[in-house]
């Protein structure tokens, strides 16, 4: 059976697209190059089903929720405060998975930063 290999893309459906590609260049450090590919470190992408009722994504609006992994949580949401962004308060740690938090892009949809656990650690 072929399998796919990966995550080829994320598209968002965007009222000013080039603000938004601003927003995830300035606050999350995701910078493409002028053709749209954009190489990610090789590591862990999660894919779940949520129930249809579930709040974790936040608006039930929002069928889909992006997650990035970051290499050091506390330094990301701080340099999301400092930037402005719309930063949850509450982090959650997962034994065994890692640390998670939550932003908000200026369209309202919220996303996941995991910073996954250290083998053994």
């Amino acid at each position: 059976m072929e399998r796919v290999l990966g995550i080829g893309g994320l598209f968002l459906r965007a009222a000013d697209p080039a603000a938004l590609r601003a927003w995830y260049r300035d606050r999350l450090g995701l910078d493409p190059d002028e053709h749209g590919p954009w190489q990610q470190e090789a590591g862990p992408t999660v894919f779940a089903a949520f129930d249809a009722d579930t709040d974790y994504f936040g608006s039930r609006a929002q069928q889909v929720m992006l997650n990035f992994r970051v290499r050091d949580l506390d330094a990301m949401l701080a340099q999301l405060r400092a930037g402005g962004a719309d930063v949850a308060e509450e982090t959650e740690d997962m034994p065994g998975v890692g640390r998670f938090g939550w932003v908000t892009d200026p369209e309202g949809r919220r996303i996941e930063l995991w910073q996954p656990a250290r083998p053994g650690g």
